[in-house]
């Protein structure tokens, strides 16, 4: 249960406040239509940008819904005949409420931004602890649940390397390389965040229960499943697709022919983010994933943290780089000095967050940062996102 995996000592910058009812009452219809059977998450938001709210969805007419791209004649019907899931939301929001669970929809503004542009991210999140999704640097570690020494130290020696840019370490909480992952991040005194395939009432392993809490102080859990959900298999896919998704990068440490881990790196694969691969035996069963990442081109190959440095382009030396900006920023036009100035402040951006936040025209927000990128001043990352260089 809940009360088993939260400590009335852990402390938590997120604090939920007690609801109002206008506030309860958009949060079990967002819950809701995350239930709906055979509806999905790019379902789920095509029918509440034609309906305007997830409410709106509920209380829409046939007609109206069948005339939404994707939406038959029977995802319609099953529609219409669960809305019975209003009860079972209903639940999930006394549950959310008495643990102070944090909710994130995916229209909030706080939504991660890296998962934005994944077509497939999930419509809801809930999260516990202490961390900042939109962190300026975070990969995922993923690998063998049997892990070797060999394993275990070569992620123990990359986390330890990328500590100086203060990078958030994202895995999935299972056994071998994921427990390694969140250990070695929590020792360096690194956030880390922990994905599960299951609802917040309870930690599987079990055996990860006391590391659990350790990360709600230095860090979190997020899921995207509702209390009373079991680790059962089908969930560990969708899992792994936000821990891709949450990250500049993954790195694979040590993986089967088959496996979680390749699962994940294809998914990071797909949503064009960078994927890492450490070497092994050609004999070593336990690299024969990693070594057929690199071989077929889907994973560089990474020997120390400086690799990922070079080619994420991370560079460690701060004030060398707020030097060279200075330098240059006298020959900026004012679209291009606002943008520069806006990711000085806020760090890695997306183009909306940047127009938003701005209040600048989307085109000459993308002209800026065109010109900035030929400058040599902004690179643009995977998920269209910007960085100053």
């Amino acid at each position: 249960m809940c009360s088993q995996v939260i400590n009335d000592s852990v402390k938590s910058s997120y604090i939920r406040t007690t609801m109002n009812a206008s506030e309860k009452e958009t949060l079990l219809y967002q819950i809701a239509i995350t239930l709906l059977p055979g509806v999905g998450d790019v379902n789920a938001r095509k029918l509440v940008a034609y309906t305007g709210s997830p409410k709106a969805v509920f209380n829409e007419h046939k007609n109206n819904l069948l005339k939404i791209p994707g939406m038959g004649t029977a995802s319609v019907g099953l529609i219409l005949k669960n809305k019975n899931v209003l009860e079972r939301a209903a639940r999930e929001v006394e549950f959310i409420e008495k643990f102070k669970i944090k909710t994130t929809f995916f229209t909030d503004a706080d939504y991660p931004e890296r998962l934005k542009h994944c077509t497939d991210s999930p419509v809801m999140l809930y999260s516990l602890g202490n961390m900042d999704f939109n962190a300026p640097h975070i990969v995922s570690v993923v690998g063998t649940r049997t892990a070797s020494e060999y394993g275990k130290e070569m992620c123990r020696k990359l986390i330890s390397g990328l500590k100086d840019i203060g990078i958030l370490v994202v895995s999935g909480l299972a056994y071998g390389i994921d427990t390694c992952a969140h250990k070695s991040a929590l020792d360096e005194n690194l956030k880390t965040v922990g994905v599960l395939a299951h609802g917040l009432d309870r930690i599987y392993p079990p055996l990860n229960f006391n590391l659990s809490q350790r990360m709600l102080e230095q860090g979190g859990l997020v899921t995207e499943f509702t209390s009373d959900t079991n680790p059962d298999r089908e969930n560990f896919p969708k899992r792994n697709r936000i821990i891709a998704g949450l990250s500049d990068a993954t790195i694979v440490i040590e993986a089967g022919a088959k496996g979680g881990a390749l699962i994940t790196a294809d998914i990071a694969n797909s949503y064009n983010r960078d994927v890492f691969a450490v070497p092994g035996r050609l004999n070593d069963p336990m690299s024969e994933g990693c070594n057929h990442l690199i071989k077929t081109n889907r994973a560089a190959l990474v020997q120390s943290a400086k690799d990922i440095y070079y080619i994420m382009g991370w560079d460690k030396t701060a004030v060398k780089k707020e030097a060279v900006q200075r330098k240059l920023f006298i020959q900026l036009q004012p679209d291009e000095e606002a943008v520069v100035k806006l990711l000085q402040e806020h760090g890695d951006c997306s183009i909306d967050k940047i127009c938003l936040t701005s209040g600048i025209q989307t085109s000459k927000v993308a002209s800026a940062l065109l010109n900035l990128e030929f400058e040599g001043l902004v690179k643009s990352l995977p998920g269209k996102i910007y960085r100053l260089i």
